[in-house]
């Protein structure tokens, strides 16, 4: 019997610490994120840090904690049921998937702007045409839900060698390249010596293209169901953590900021500038046919991580929900066991977000809104996830942690409050209109930030409320 324990723990503890942390940093990492933070220039770095310690790390680590005490499929429903019951536990599942959900409109608005990118002499006005942007979004959304029909395994696959192709390469190139160029130049459009490396917290309007850091720093969470197969993890795992928060920092500074000092301060755009600055980079080399081969490369990257995580969030509502808190019919998939009605209802919510883009005064004011509205949804799960992790070590002391936050209590009475903090922050500042982006009215920008947050929040209330036993599954 021991014999046969002992081969079972030797074939699962097998995740290394080097492979753990990279499995991390291929999370959160993505290159759509730089250009919005590089409108703040070195001011960038204390927000990446900032967000890294007092958000991106206290995930991690509370995350590690109740995914080694709960370990049962469903992931924050589990973990968040069994502090607070199952009621807010679905809706901690419904919010992680509907965040994710929203943020597809803007993933796919960085894909229809690298198309556009690819024919230099008209890039610009093409990505600026609402239309384009909206019939790109719709038709890539739904052709993507079409190879997530035909199984997991193979978009899985997709998504592995996109990734490789469309954010690693062209990621490094950016580094190599923009570094070469900075140093060749005599001067850069970067203008260090005004820049502040601590932001002016007076002006508050200011800071809020600084919180979507948070969004981009979200997801650690996913990965922390792996946790126990990794041999010592109550060692490990902090190293893995600290090395995948460092690199990520790291690889984010620094695209952030060589995006910074190539495009001029008064033409970056938020979903533009990334194109800018393969274009400027490759043009002063001599080379612009390179620029355009990186940009069908992040075209092709960004698609296949859409084409994967299309069906992945969905996956962990799809088990819940045959637990009996979805309606039948929502409970259904087809013949490669894919969640198929789930996937229509999150089809049908991607299809008019993305109609904003009409009504909207810019596509800019599209991919700020629909970010923001995300990261208002899974930082208000983020709430619950801390404040549900410091109430199980009173609720339930005798289960055992595999990986438990060290200091006892002390210890996760600090890292919950640091995370609750910079969540709320975060959370608070979200609903401030930027100032460095026309979104139309500030009322009415802040009215419908509002609305649609408790509309979604009131959704998975209603279906938990009006839940029936032929929901149940057969016995």
């Amino acid at each position: 019997m021991s014999t046969t324990t002992s081969k079972k723990t030797n074939n699962i503890a097998n995740i290394s610490v080097l492979t753990f942390a990279v499995m991390n940093i291929t999370t959160v990492l993505s290159t759509r994120g730089l250009a919005p933070e590089a409108e703040y220039g070195l001011t960038s770095i204390f927000y990446y840090l900032f967000a890294a310690v007092c958000f991106l790390v206290p995930v991690s680590l509370v995350a590690a904690e109740l995914a080694t005490g709960w370990p049962q499929k469903g992931g924050v429903f589990n973990w968040i049921g069994a502090a607070f019951g199952k009621r807010m536990g679905f809706v901690a599942i419904y919010l992680q998937w509907l965040a994710t959900t929203i943020c597809f409109p803007t993933m796919l608005i960085f894909i229809a702007v690298s198309i556009a990118f690819i024919d230099k002499n008209h890039a610009q006005a093409i990505a600026a045409n609402k239309y384009y942007i909206l019939s790109v979004v719709l038709g890539i959304y739904w052709f993507a839900t079409y190879t997530t029909s035909k199984g997991i395994k193979s978009a899985a696959k997709i998504s592995a060698a996109a990734g490789i192709i469309g954010t690693i390469i062209p990621l490094l190139i950016l580094f190599i390249s923009g570094l070469i160029y900075v140093f060749c130049r005599d001067s850069v459009d970067f203008p260090i010596a005004e820049n502040q490396l601590v932001p002016d917290f007076h002006q508050f309007h200011n800071l809020v293209l600084a919180s979507s850091v948070f969004l981009f720093y979200s997801g650690m969470e996913i990965n922390a169901v792996h946790v126990q197969q990794m041999d010592n993890p109550s060692k490990n795992y902090p190293k893995a953590i600290a090395i995948a928060s460092s690199l990520t920092v790291v690889f984010l500074v620094l695209g952030t900021l060589l995006i910074s000092a190539i495009v001029p301060h008064n033409k970056i755009n938020l979903v533009e500038s990334l194109f800018i600055t393969y274009d400027t980079v490759f043009n002063y080399f001599h080379m612009p046919w390179m620029s355009q081969v990186i940009t069908a490369a992040i075209a092709i990257g960004v698609f296949g991580q859409i084409t994967v995580i299309v069906a992945g969030p969905s996956t962990g509502l799809f088990q819940v929900g045959q637990e009996g808190y979805l309606p039948k019919a929502l409970q259904k998939s087809n013949g490669n066991g894919v969640q198929m009605p789930i996937l229509y209802v999150q089809g049908l919510i991607v299809t008019v977000l993305s109609f904003v883009l009409v009504v909207l005064p810019s596509v800019q004011s599209a991919f700020q809104i629909l970010g923001q509205l995300a990261s208002i949804l899974y930082l208000i799960m983020y709430l619950m996830l801390f404040s549900g992790a410091i109430y199980l070590r009173y609720k339930s002391p005798e289960v055992d942690r595999p990986y438990k936050i060290p200091f006892g209590n002390v210890g996760i009475w600090f890292v919950g409050l640091l995370g609750l903090f910079s969540s709320f922050l975060a959370l608070s500042l979200s609903f401030v209109p930027p100032s460095q982006i026309n979104t139309g009215s500030a009322s009415s920008y802040i009215t419908m930030l509002i609305i649609l947050t408790l509309v979604f929040l009131l959704i998975p209330l209603v279906i938990y409320h009006n839940r029936k036993n032929t929901w149940l599954p057969a016995k």
